[in-house]
C-alpha cells in the first residue's frame, strides 16, 4: 500500500512539472491533428499508437546528406504529377502520424499541407539512424503496410556505403514482401523507373 502511495505521488509530482504543451488534450490521449497545433514540440515529434515520440538523439551528417541526396535524385528523375518531400508526416489513422525521411507522392504541391494521407502516398523512405532503427525497422514497416502504402525503402550505412532495402506491398497480407538489397546502384521500376548510382550519394565516393 504504501509502495503504491509512494509510485502514484511521484506521477503526480511528474505530470505536475510537465509544461502545458506535453499535457494530453483529452483523456483518451493525443490525435493525429494535434501535431499541428503543437508549436512547443521539438522537430520530427511524431503520434504512434496515440502517444507524442521525440526525437532527442542529434542527427548525423551520414543521414542528412543521405536524404538530401536520396530526396533531389528522386525528384530528378520523377515523372509529371509525382512529387517528392523530405521529413513530412503521413496521417496513418487518427492516432498514428508518422514521419518519414522521404514521401514519394501522387499529391499536387500544397505550400501550406503539413501531412498526407496513405493514398496519396506512393512511396516512403527511411533512412536509418542508431536512434530510429528500431522504429524504422519494424514499427514503421508494419503499419506502412497496413495502412496501404505500396512501396517502403530502408536505407542502412554499411561500410560500403549506403544499402537499400526494397519492400513492395502484398495485398492479401497487408505485409511488405522485400524485393531487392541494392548495394553500389539501384534500378527498380515501381513506383516509376528509378536509376540512382548509390555511391554517389555521399562525397569522396
Amino acid at each position: 500500500m504504501i509502495a503504491a502511495q509512494l509510485i502514484e505521488s511521484h506521477y503526480v509530482e511528474f505530470m505536475n512539472d510537465l509544461p502545458d504543451w506535453m499535457r494530453p488534450p483529452r483523456d483518451e490521449g493525443w490525435f493525429a491533428e494535434d501535431l499541428d497545433r503543437l508549436a512547443e514540440a521539438p522537430p520530427h515529434t511524431e503520434l504512434i499508437d496515440g502517444a507524442l515520440v521525440f526525437m532527442m538523439a542529434p542527427q548525423r551528417s551520414w543521414h542528412g546528406r543521405v536524404i538530401t541526396r536520396l530526396t533531389v535524385t528522386l525528384d530528378d528523375q520523377a515523372p509529371d504529377g509525382v512529387e517528392v518531400d523530405r521529413e513530412m508526416t503521413i496521417r496513418l489513422d487518427a492516432r498514428n502520424r508518422l514521419e518519414a525521411d522521404i514521401v514519394v507522392s501522387s499529391a499536387r504541391y500544397d505550400p501550406d499541407r503539413t501531412f498526407f494521407e496513405p493514398g496519396q502516398v506512393l512511396l516512403s523512405v527511411e533512412v536509418v539512424s542508431p536512434e530510429s532503427a528500431f522504429r524504422d525497422r519494424t514499427v514503421k514497416l508494419r503499419k506502412y503496410a497496413a495502412a496501404g502504402i505500396r512501396h517502403y525503402w530502408l536505407v542502412e550505412d554499411e561500410a560500403t556505403g549506403p544499402v537499400v532495402h526494397v519492400y513492395e506491398l502484398d495485398e492479401p497480407t497487408k505485409s511488405y514482401a522485400p524485393t531487392g538489397v541494392f548495394r553500389d546502384a539501384l534500378h527498380v521500376q515501381l513506383p516509376f523507373e528509378i536509376d540512382i548510382d548509390l555511391a554517389k550519394l555521399l562525397p569522396g565516393r
